[in-house]
């Protein structure tokens, strides 16, 4: 089976460096077997997202070297979404954010992992507020899930009913899920590789879950680590980190920042880096 791989940034502000590394290694992944690339606008958050951002981002891929077969944007694909989640077993959530946090404080053996685990309030149909707006849950199966990380060589599992709990899929305000999301387009455009940040990793059993319950086919996972500030703190666009479009337009070389991205990861280059040589360094180092 041919590679099919994506980068899939959100629209919500300029790119930082992590973000551009992400891209970069993303589209390596692909290319370096020879595979199609793909570039999808995750813009569900409809309130999140600036409009100029969709070209900024294009011209920022564009200026590093990168390209890709085909775009998408999930807003336009609302219709694929609401068939999935036709397909699920969910209920209607009306809990708000106060009244999660304390359930979950109540619940038998809180906390029980890194996160929160939503306890199955409104599966119990008196503990609704037919008067609120509804997100919808999805109500995840009693079992372990476990994925493979090809980055890191790790095996993650989990268990969707004690570590996560029935999560949602749709949103009070009718927007889709991102867990959803991102499963059915993985599918929906054949994507077999997922090269992403290790944030997502802890993410990926219930989205592995989502795939198996809807008869989709589970991806290759890759998940890369994330680039830190001085400090030591991840980079992110909320934390004020430089963006990528102001190195570009105050004239930083591609071929410059290129080597630099590789050089974050411990790869060998000089000051300068093109897209041939870290074709060869990904195949070298990641994929023999």
């Amino acid at each position: 089976m041919s590679t099919t791989g994506r980068y899939a940034p959100s629209p919500t502000g300029a790119m930082h460096l992590g973000n551009l590394r992400t891209a970069l290694l993303a589209w390596l992944h692909s290319r370096a077997q020879g595979g199609r690339h793909l570039l999808r606008f995750e813009d569900l958050d409809a309130g999140r997202v600036r409009e100029w951002a969709y070209q900024t981002t294009r011209d920022d891929l564009h200026w590093l070297g990168l390209d890709w077969d085909e775009e998408f944007r999930q807003s336009e694909r609302l219709e694929l979404y609401a068939a999935a989640v036709k397909r699920l077993d969910t209920y209607p959530c009306t809990c708000t954010r106060r009244e999660l946090q304390e359930a979950v404080q109540q619940s038998v053996g809180a906390p029980h992992g890194p996160e929160p685990v939503y306890p199955g309030t409104c599966q119990d149909p008196r503990n609704r507020h037919p008067e609120r707006p509804a997100a919808l849950r999805w109500r995840v199966p009693d079992e372990s899930v476990c994925v493979h990380d090809g980055w890191n060589g790790q095996t993650i599992c989990q268990n969707l009913r004690s570590e996560v709990g029935d999560f949602v899929v749709q949103r009070s305000d009718g927007a889709y899920a991102y867990h959803l999301a991102v499963v059915v387009d993985d599918a929906e455009m054949g994507v077999t590789d997922v090269l992403r940040g290790a944030d997502l990793l802890t993410a990926t059993p219930r989205q592995v879950a989502l795939q198996r319950t809807l008869g989709y086919p589970t991806p290759l996972y890759w998940h890369v680590p994330l680039m830190s500030d001085y400090g030591g703190q991840r980079l992110a666009k909320r934390s004020g980190a430089p963006s990528v479009r102001d190195l570009r337009q105050g004239g930083k070389e591609a071929a410059t920042l290129r080597a630099e991205l590789a050089q974050s990861l411990g790869w060998q280059v000089g000051e300068r880096a093109d897209l041939d040589t870290l074709l060869t360094l990904y195949r070298e180092s990641v994929l023999s």
